[in-house]
């Protein structure tokens, strides 16, 4: 403790003088482009916001040959990147790492089959491989990068959900009790909680929640559904998101191990919705629903705001009739939301990056003013590891580069 005070007060003593000011409460929408394609949509934002990855649809032009998609990163300094294929016409990206530096998704090969990568700047596209047959799915990533969860055929040629490492490799997640198949498509910030979908015995989708230690545990469904399944999860594993459908419709919820699975709604006048993604702290929810009209919106979800559809909320950043209509991951924080809509400039469906301006950079209690208490927040964690509100950079580790932030932002919204 006498390290860390020290720490903090040097820090303190260098910078506050410089540092205190009044940042503006900054609210933006920036439309990624299609590069040469028609079409976009983003799918992973990295935990600042700089980094996006998803998918781009192309024009082929040739009548004799199907349009192609491939997989694309985006940061802000160098606009939208196709990170190309395995060798086919085909590639997605699914997830990224907190930092930016590592993508996951799915690639066809030159035999036409889908593999399950992993992208660096340094490495490029790494091919995961399969569970013994054709074909792999990545659908998420670690903060670190270092674990891929998605799903594969196994030997039978049953999908089953899988935790990729480098040192591991693919391993088979199984099944529920009397289940064939599985797929997963969300892990905790460590790696150590995953998330998917698994057959019961009676042949029905279930979201299940997996661990070393215990396994696959089956989520259970809303009343007057008989499935589910689970897109993502929190930080630390312990809320899950997802929807609850049958034959005729779905409805987003969210789950704890105290409350059970919660039906977080729809928007007014129309009945189905599905969650696809959650902030670290589980508090924050993002998706899709049908509005009235039964038109396709993209939503928030807050225990204090409820179901919220975000073209409503910021409306004054969509002009000249743009439209927000799926909203399909959120920074750790929150802050940072992406998806894809219409974007009326251009008259194309693109991937979007909307930056909320909360919360504000610093502000670890989410209270709106970065001031003393969020400074002691941070002090009082110093020197621990773990994925959570006072690691404000993402990266694991509550230091130095924390503090700075909250410095270089202290008094703002104050």
């Amino acid at each position: 403790m006498c390290y860390t005070q020290n720490r903090f007060n040097a820090l303190l003593s260098a910078s506050v003088l410089s540092l205190v000011a009044t940042v503006a409460w900054s609210q933006s929408l920036t439309w990624l482009g299609t590069l040469s394609g028609y079409r976009s949509e983003a799918y992973g934002v990295s935990a600042d916001g700089s980094g996006v990855v998803g998918l781009v649809f192309y024009h082929d032009y040739d009548p004799f040959r199907r349009p192609y998609e491939h997989a694309f990163r985006w940061t802000v300094d160098g606009g939208m990147q196709d990170l190309g294929t395995l060798g086919g016409d085909w590639s997605v990206a699914r997830g990224v790492s907190a930092d930016g530096a590592v993508v996951v998704g799915t690639a066809r090969n030159a035999a036409g089959y889908g593999h399950a990568f992993r992208w660096t700047a340094l490495g490029g596209m790494q091919d995961l491989g399969t569970l013994g047959n054709t074909w792999s799915l990545a659908h998420g990533v670690s903060a670190d990068g270092a674990v891929v969860v998605g799903y594969a055929y196994n030997a039978a040629f049953q999908w089953r959900a899988f935790r990729w490492t480098v040192d591991g490799g693919m391993q088979d997640l199984g099944t529920l009790p009397g289940g064939r198949e599985s797929g997963a498509f969300g892990v905790s910030a460590d790696g150590a909680v995953v998330v998917g979908w698994a057959d019961n015995a009676a042949g029905l989708w279930r979201a299940f929640r997996w661990t070393a230690s215990g396994g696959m545990q089956e989520l259970g469904t809303l009343p007057g559904y008989d499935r589910s399944d689970a897109n993502a999860v929190s930080a630390d594993g312990a809320v899950v998101v997802g929807r609850a459908f049958n034959g005729i419709g779905s409805r987003a919820f969210r789950w704890t191990a105290a409350g059970g699975m919660q039906d977080l709604g729809t928007l007014p006048g129309y009945d189905i919705s599905s969650a696809y993604a959650v902030s670290a702290d589980g508090a924050v929810v993002v998706g899709w629903a049908y509005n009235g009209a039964g038109q396709d919106r993209a939503f928030r979800w807050t225990q204090l705001g409820g179901m919220e559809d975000l073209n409503t909320t910021y409306a004054s950043l969509l002009t000249n009739g743009s439209v927000l209509i799926e909203a399909r991951a959120i920074s750790p924080d929150g802050r940072y939301i992406v998806g894809w809509g219409r974007n009326a400039a251009t008259g194309r469906d693109e991937a979007f990056l909307l930056d909320t301006g909360f919360p504000r950079r610093g502000d670890v209690d989410r209270n709106g003013c970065v001031d003393d208490a969020d400074l002691l927040q941070v002090l009082f964690a110093f020197g621990e590891r773990g994925y959570r509100n006072e690691d404000l950079n993402w990266d694991g580790a509550i230091d130095d580069a924390d503090l700075l932030q909250v410095l270089f932002n202290f008094g703002s919204g104050c």
